[in-house]
């Protein structure tokens, strides 16, 4: 296959939502379809043995959540694709915003009863201000839920979305009868048996067809006929073009659980999702189709093998193909490195490949060479860029419980902390150690894989702090910047990169400081550099 061929065969896409609207639920149907797994194992809380395929880290297994981004590919129709499967939870959301960094489009998981909820809204945000094309999955149609109608001006308000239903529900909860499919003009019935593999198909050109009585009942068929009149006077016809832009938003409806109404998103999903997307860097903008190779560090995660100590770093190519044992240029250190047993993904299973195209995300087995946000060049100097790192809510002072092992404390917090899990902060004044995360959970984490991954124990101690701002390094040399320095000494810290954090411990103080030096900017967000 030619070099462009493989690159229109491609689709790596996100799969967002608010925690328990059935994301990795969907995720793991997909993966069924693709032939990549034999039996789905349903996300619930802990009573089902076997558990989510992609959910492969032992707090995730114990709470039924997923904490990290996983990478997920398989083949399906001669496409490849790429799902990344995100944290739902809001306490992880960063991890969840560098992951769509490295996505072309994004899927939209919605729960029929609850609606768009929070966290939903952040992140279509971020999709919206990036014109990621965005599809939306109305999931859970065999219980009981909103009108279908409804749910649809929900999305246009709460989301600013502009949508177009491309399935449409018949019935809903007890009275779910299946899905007619706007995009193929056919009607897939309902059994409610989720161990049939994929339901009988019925064609139906024409919905005035007398014939649909027959399979779905008169009430269900006028109802039906009513809803498409509606459908069709009141939202826009689907247009590639305007999804492709990220001004348009397709609808569909199923029930991941049940396994329905997935393969109908799949099969339209791979005709119209965008194929790998060219992506800016400082220097310019790079186009998939270059021949050279180009790819960024979108996510670290370390002992993704408990038996081996490892740390992989998650590269998303974007032009070029990736060929292992060949040296590329890593632009932060200016040096050049190669990769003997570069992985690719299929939840827990690695495999080592041997070419890699744009597209793709490549695992690299990382020895404490990569930081976020690192670009792998064939010589050319590029930064990509667009790779948050967000200012902390939450603060604790981090302690070593057990002095004998305090080489391996140390060891942990520096790898997780490379990891993005959280922020660690060094305070100027005695060099303790704090560590600030977006969400409480992370806490909880970082305290759980060191004692499991690195033999380290970590007690807490509350830490009063309102905000972490980054200090810009312009002015440095002023009077007003040296007073700062010394009347806030001891709100002072540097972050891993080295660079100087003020902590401030109430937003009253916040905005005195940003009266009081005027010339000291402060930032809430430092891109990775």
């Amino acid at each position: 296959m030619s070099f462009k061929q493989e690159i229109e065969r491609r689709r790596t896409f996100g799969i967002i939502s608010h925690p328990d609207a059935g994301k990795t639920t969907l995720t793991e149907k997909l993966l069924l379809f693709g032939g990549a797994i034999q039996e789905a194992g349903a996300v619930k809380n802990n009573k089902i043995k076997k558990t989510a395929t992609s959910d492969f880290m032992e707090i995730e297994r114990q709470r039924g959540i997923s904490v990290a981004t996983s990478v997920l590919a398989f083949l399906y129709k001669d496409k490849k694709i790429n799902i990344l499967d995100t944290p739902g939870h809001k306490d992880f959301a960063e991890d969840t915003f560098r992951t769509l960094t490295a996505v072309d489009s994004v899927i939209v998981v919605i729960d029929v009863a609850k609606g768009v909820e929070e966290q939903t809204v952040k992140l279509v945000e971020v999709c919206r201000m990036r014109k990621i094309p965005m599809l939306v999955f109305i999931n859970k149609m065999d219980r009981e839920g909103q009108d279908a109608f409804d749910l649809l001006d929900e999305l246009e308000q709460k989301l600013g979305l502009s949508v177009t239903p491309l399935s449409f529900p018949i019935g809903m909860g007890y009275d779910f009868k299946g899905i007619y499919n706007i995009y193929e003009k056919n009607i897939n019935l309902f059994s409610g048996d989720s161990k049939k593999n994929i339901e009988q198909t019925i064609a139906f050109d024409d919905v005035n067809n007398p014939e649909l009585e027959k399979i779905i009942g008169s009430n269900a068929a006028e109802e039906l006929r009513d809803n498409l009149d509606l459908v069709w006077g009141v939202y826009p016809k689907f247009n590639k073009e305007l999804y492709l832009k990220g001004d348009q938003q397709p609808v569909f409806f199923g029930s991941a659980l049940n396994n329905f109404g997935v393969r109908e998103l799949l099969d339209c999903f791979i005709q119209i999702a965008p194929t790998p997307r060219s992506k800016n860097a400082e220097e310019r903008m790079v186009e998939a189709s270059e021949k050279d190779m180009t790819g960024f560090v979108f996510k670290i995660h370390a002992n993704m093998d408990p038996k081996h100590r490892d740390r992989l770093a998650f590269i998303k190519i974007v032009s070029g193909t990736f060929e292992r044992n060949k040296p590329y240029l890593h632009v932060r250190q200016g040096k050049k490195l190669k990769f003997s047993s570069p992985n690719a993904f299929f939840a827990e299973k690695k495999e080592i490949v041997d070419i890699s195209y744009p597209g793709d995300i490549v695992g690299l087995h990382d020895t404490g060479n990569f930081k976020i946000g690192d670009t792998l060049t064939e010589g050319e100097i590029l930064h990509y860029k667009g790779i948050p790192s967000f200012s902390p809510e939450h603060f604790r002072y981090i302690n070593n419980a057990d002095p004998m092992k305090s080489k391996q404390l140390y060891k942990g917090i520096d790898q997780l902390m490379d990891e993005g899990v959280a922020q660690l902060f060094t305070l100027e004044l005695n060099g303790r150690k704090v560590i600030g995360t977006v969400g409480a959970l992370q806490f909880e984490v970082i305290q759980y894989r060191l004692e499991h991954e690195y033999g380290a124990k970590c007690s807490y101690e509350n830490f009063n702090v309102y905000k972490a701002c980054w200090v810009g390094t312009e002015n440095r040399k002023s009077e007003e910047f040296k007073e700062f320095e010394r009347v806030k000494q001891k709100f002072l810290a540097k972050d891993k990169r080295g660079q100087l954090v003020f902590l401030a411990d109430s937003q009253f103080s916040l905005q005195m400081t940003q009266q009081k030096y005027p010339s000291v900017k402060l930032h809430f967000v430092s891109e990775f550099d």
